[in-house]
């Protein structure tokens, strides 16, 4: 089944807006992407290599059998939008290295 774009983009504008309601929040911020393997056979190395081309600092993490990489944009302007643009980027590049999205946090 293929990933839908549209239901995720609607459920971070949708969580950055209830964030903001809370709130105010920072100008810019560490914008982190998580990225899940969807499968044991998924090397996190050339997806590492292909978002730090894109200006992606990349972490990966073994934690107790759940293994995920952490993409991170430093010093982003903050905005929804902004937000959306960079989480798009990093899901399309991990969904074609075997990787799935699985959230975002900020870093101010």
């Amino acid at each position: 089944m293929p990933h839908d774009m549209a239901t995720q983009k609607a459920e971070t504008l949708a969580a950055y807006a209830e964030m903001a309601a809370e709130g105010p929040l920072p100008d810019t911020a560490d914008i982190d992407y998580f990225l899940v393997p969807t499968s044991d056979e998924a090397d996190w190395r050339p997806l590492a290599d292909a978002l730090s081309r894109e200006g992606y600092d990349c972490q990966y993490v073994e934690d107790d059998g759940a293994p995920y990489l952490v993409a991170t944009l430093t010093d982003q302007a903050l905005s929804a939008e902004s937000l959306w643009i960079g989480e798009e980027v990093a899901t399309r590049l991990a969904l074609e290295h075997g990787f799935a999205p699985d959230g975002w946090g900020l870093e101010a």
